[in-house]
């Protein structure tokens, strides 16, 4: 089953543009479906497969002469010399759309394209499925429960993999494939805690040095593993919103993984039916909403934008998107009923903003129920209608 991807209308004009496209993202999120759909008529070779690679690190010249009319290089990062040979070839025949690379580390990826391969590569990242996908796909996503356990991860949709043995196997071959290529990482034992303590951690504010308590690691170790698992797609970073609104502004980011299957397993959640009466369901929830408005924006080929504001008293919202100059307040809330609680930060931002004073529907509540509404300037949208925002 072959669900369609929101940002293949946009890699097509990309790859008339640049002489290469460069698609990274989590594995497997869908990279290679992709590139090998756009680029349907040209050869596909992994680098994953040790022969090809070693063919690529001892003659790169003659690796890819191999390819007069370009090719799809899957997994590039692992032979990086290649992209100075790139270089010299894309620059030699002046072909657009000649060659598409993908990297599921970022840290290979975009550095090899950043030191070869800067303007003549556009580069775009690819997540998992958003819910805008399942939609398009005619696939019902279900109660909130299952569909947060389940997570958005292609093969999970696509094979009806059990979650929980499909994400177990998936956090080992990470681990032992990718993390090690990167870093030197000697106790897995420690590396497996500090993962699963920053699962629990989704949708709050970093904080090192509670992270390096728990896990007994130092401030650097712990920043580099979170750059680690950055670089790999695993997890983001939101940023609190810069404008000075006040002086008593929060300026800690907060901690996001991309996805809430792979939370869940991480959190040792079983079954479905743990979601909803978990102590992070509302985290769970927080996390699938922003990851949407995060995957909507690198599917249209945008930078995020994305940040929340919070101040030292407690008033908070949590999501503001900038379109046009304006900023969009936005309220998260996985319960099923409307209450007053719900628009306190909002009213309370519109406030000090003067957002309010704007016109209607300059925001919005997404909540776990199923019918929409409005009061005073903001729109309440379930979250199964988050397409109605026209940000996903």
């Amino acid at each position: 089953m072959k669900i369609p991807r929101r940002i293949e209308p946009v890699s097509r004009p990309q790859a008339r543009e640049y002489p290469v496209l460069a698609v990274t993202g989590p594995r497997p999120s869908g990279k290679t479906t992709l590139v090998r759909t756009v680029f349907s008529e040209k050869p596909y070779v992994s680098l994953e497969d040790l022969d090809e690679r070693a063919f690529a690190r001892e003659d790169p010249r003659g690796f890819l002469d191999r390819y007069p009319d370009g090719a799809i290089l899957d997994e590039v990062q692992n032979s990086p010399d290649l992209f100075s040979y790139l270089q010299t070839r894309v620059d030699q025949e002046d072909r657009m759309g000649l060659f598409a690379l993908t990297g599921s580390q970022q840290f290979g990826l975009l550095s090899g394209v950043s030191q070869s391969l800067a303007g003549r590569v556009a580069l775009l990242t690819l997540l998992p499925l958003s819910l805008s996908e399942i939609l398009g796909g005619n696939l019902d996503p279900g109660p909130i429960g299952p569909f947060l356990h389940r997570g958005l991860y292609p093969p999970v949709l696509s094979r009806g993999a059990d979650p929980s043995s499909w994400y177990g196997n998936y956090v080992r071959t990470y681990i032992e494939r990718d993390v090690r290529q990167m870093i030197n990482i000697r106790d897995l034992s420690s590396f497996y805690r500090f993962v699963r303590i920053c699962a629990g951690r989704t949708g709050q504010l970093v904080n090192l040095s509670s992270l390096a308590n728990d896990c007994g690691l130092s401030h650097n170790t712990i920043r580099a593993w979170l750059s680690v698992l950055e670089a790999s797609g695993l997890l983001f970073f939101l940023s609190p919103h810069h404008q000075n609104f006040n002086k008593r502004l929060l300026k800690t980011p907060k901690l996001f993984f991309t996805d809430t299957g792979l939370v869940s397993w991480l959190l040792g959640i079983e079954s479905p039916g743990q979601i909803v009466t978990h102590p992070l369901f509302g985290a769970l929830f927080e996390t699938f909403v922003v990851g949407e408005f995060l995957k909507g924006r690198l599917n249209r080929g945008q930078e995020p934008r994305l940040s929340f504001w919070q101040d030292r008293t407690g008033h908070e919202v949590d999501l503001l998107l900038e379109r046009e100059g304006n900023l969009l307040p936005m309220e998260i809330k996985a319960g099923q009923t409307v209450s007053p609680d719900f628009y306190r930060g909002l009213d309370f931002f519109a406030t000090l903003t003067g957002l309010g004073e704007k016109g209607r529907n300059r925001g919005w509540v997404v909540y776990g129920g199923d019918l929409p509404r409005e009061k005073g300037p903001w729109r309440v949208i379930p979250w199964r209608h988050l397409e109605e925002t026209g940000e996903v």
